[in-house]
């Protein structure tokens, strides 16, 4: 089973964040994004992603 997905759309400056049982959190052109309890500490940098596109 996935824990946590992230879905990202670079042309819509979206992410879409899955979670087991819960609703999909849409993210507009988030600085970064966390890898919660499921990566402790891990962090997925993505400004600079908005700023090519």
């Amino acid at each position: 089973m996935v824990r946590l997905g992230w879905l990202i759309h670079p042309d819509a400056h979206r992410v879409e964040i899955y979670r087991p049982s819960q609703t999909v959190d849409v993210l507009q052109a988030p600085e970064q994004l966390s890898g919660e309890s499921v990566l402790p500490g891990f962090e997925l940098r993505l400004g600079w992603l908005w700023q090519a596109n």
